[in-house]
């Protein structure tokens, strides 16, 4: 048989880590084809655009209390980074009137998501090449970035350029990319506790207090107009970390009734939960190859210059602890939008590779997932679906971390 035969290069393809650039070029470009014909064909549905530019508007009227910049859907809740980026879009849009070009722009952004997403994957060294295939099947994900036009999508791309960079040891611009990523959306903070054990493993105590205060500083630098004209009324709107959404758009509550939904108890509940997942993974998961987690602070409290960790932070870890404590946070999200789906679709791939449950079931759990977030309103069976599936997903990833024959580790400096 040639070397070059159809069935040699369609296994090499798929299977053979030297061909990963190529696959993954052919999913990006048939991906790009494929959203152009969407923005051509399917109609734009308007949710938040038009209340983003009324909102900038007001802005640019002079407007610099946050708390009196509002829109027809609500007042302005979004960090500054927020605002800058869609400044810069309403000039370019015609005053945001020219929705196609928007249309165009985000699916630009939506690519470069694609290629992001990629590059990730192919840092981790640890996926099949063919699980790329799996990135561009997301109906809702297509939708959330060209046919809304949500912010969210700008958190998720530099968020993942962020990470590329955490994978390169690139540990300072990664941190400043970061913070750009939060002053777009809240969530983001979502993967700040992998983030900080990931910075303290590798760089050291010291070091990992410096990026705490560089991230702040950014979130200050970016939001100075605010600040200077009422800094409550910022940080109230923009980091409301008690903000209750309304029952009818929830996703993943469906189930529960709107009393509890609404509730104190609820949150706390969940919080709770969030908190006791995320300290599990961190003593019994995230620290085992550096003798737990207790031996890792004790080597950062002894030697705060110095790293922490003894084992390399590798690309894979870097993007499996990154994406496992976002994942966690949307478990215990106390509501789920149709648009936070962008904030995990191109990880539920990696992490289900991440677990060792049977192919058949990997790709029935992301079917799953899709057919939860496409199902509008969202119903009992959708949201109880969509919860096994995120617990599954979970439980997956702490008993089946993978280990690759290529592994890619990351600079140490």
């Amino acid at each position: 048989m040639s070397l070059f035969s159809p069935t040699i290069l369609l296994r090499r393809l798929l299977t053979d880590s030297k061909y990963f650039w190529w696959l993954s070029a052919l999913v990006i470009v048939g991906d790009a084809v494929l959203t152009g014909l969407i923005i051509k064909f399917v109609p734009y549905t308007e949710i938040d655009w038009e209340t983003y530019m009324v909102q900038l508007e007001v802005y640019l009227g002079g407007e610099r209390n946050y708390s009196k910049i509002t829109g027809p859907t609500g007042p302005l809740v979004y960090p500054a980074g927020h605002v800058h980026i869609h400044k810069l879009l309403y000039n370019i849009t015609t005053f945001g009137k020219n929705l196609r070009s928007a249309q165009y722009i985000y699916g630009l952004l939506y690519i470069l998501s694609l290629v992001l997403s990629c590059a990730i994957y192919w840092k981790a060294g640890t996926m099949p090449n063919w699980v790329v295939l799996l990135l561009p099947l997301s109906k809702r994900l297509h939708s959330i970035f060209v046919l809304r036009l949500f912010n969210d999508c700008w958190a998720v791309v530099l968020v993942q350029l962020a990470m590329l960079l955490f994978q390169s040891g690139l540990d300072d611009t990664a941190v400043l990319i970061y913070s750009a990523a939060l002053s777009v959306k809240m969530s983001i903070l979502l993967y700040l506790p992998g983030l900080l054990l990931i910075l303290f493993k590798r760089r050291g105590l010291a070091s990992t207090l410096r990026y705490v205060l560089t991230i702040a500083g950014v979130q200050a630098v970016i939001a100075v107009p605010f600040l200077e004209e009422n800094p409550w009324a910022y940080i109230r709107s923009a980091f409301d970390l008690g903000r209750v959404f309304l029952y009818k758009w929830t996703v993943n509550w469906r189930f529960v009734s709107e009393e509890v939904f609404l509730g104190r108890q609820w949150a706390l509940g969940l919080l709770v939960g969030h908190l006791c997942t995320l300290v599990g993974f961190g003593l019994f998961r995230w620290c085992q190859e550096d003798g737990g987690a207790f031996a890792v602070v004790e080597r950062g409290l002894r030697r705060p210059l110095s790293p922490a960790g003894i084992s390399r932070v590798t690309g894979d870890y870097v993007a499996t602890v990154l994406f496992t404590s976002n994942l966690i946070g949307m478990l215990f999200a106390r509501s789920l939008h149709y648009q936070f789906y962008s904030w995990y679709a191109q990880q539920i791939p990696f992490l289900l590779w991440k677990t060792r449950f049977p192919v058949l079931i990997r790709l029935l759990l992301c079917f799953v997932i899709e057919y939860a977030w496409n199902t509008y309103p969202s119903t009992t069976v959708s949201s109880a679906l969509l919860l096994l599936a995120n617990v599954l997903l979970v439980l997956g990833v702490w008993s089946g971390t993978r280990r690759s024959k290529r592994v890619v580790a990351t600079k140490q400096k």
